[in-house]
């Protein structure tokens, strides 16, 4: 149960560290919000000094304007190291660093969070997730961090 709270609150907390960097219209609609990509930048909870860029399709229209619009699940993940780096603990081999809903109930964006060992990197993946068929379309991005700082592994 505890685990269960704590994968909320970092989702949350994922979400809430969400800043949208920009957007640009790609196709023009008469009613409701045009088409767009939008570029959102996500700094990671865990891990200081790193954040992640995820561009990815807005449905504008009128489902678009009121929630109802599935987005495609196509989407675009760069992750930079943006400061120095260090660590709120250990990380586990593998974590969701964040998710979006992109639809209204059954289709989500996740970014997950691997960690590379032998390289010590950390490497992201983003893909999109639906309740019975996710997308096999995917990115993923490596954030190397210098041999001096190893990264603390659960």
């Amino acid at each position: 149960m505890t685990k269960c709270v704590a994968a909320v609150l970092l989702g949350l907390a994922a979400s809430a560290s969400a800043e949208q960097i920009g957007e640009v219209d790609t196709v023009f609609k008469w009613i409701g919000p045009d088409h767009k990509i939008v570029v959102d930048a996500h700094d990671d909870p865990r891990v200081a000094g790193v954040t992640c860029y995820v561009a990815r399709a807005k449905t504008g229209g009128i489902k678009g304007a009121v929630g109802l619009a599935e987005d495609r699940s196509e989407a675009s993940l760069a992750c930079r190291q943006v400061g120095p780096i260090s660590f709120k603990g250990p990380l586990p081999e593998q974590e969701e660093m964040f998710s979006e809903r992109i639809s209204l109930v059954f289709k989500k964006l996740r970014v997950v969070r691997m960690v590379d060992r032998t390289r010590n990197t950390l490497v992201y993946l983003t893909y999109s997730e639906r309740v019975i068929e996710g997308s096999p379309q995917n990115s993923v991005t490596a954030v190397p961090v210098d041999r001096s700082i190893p990264i603390p592994v659960k």
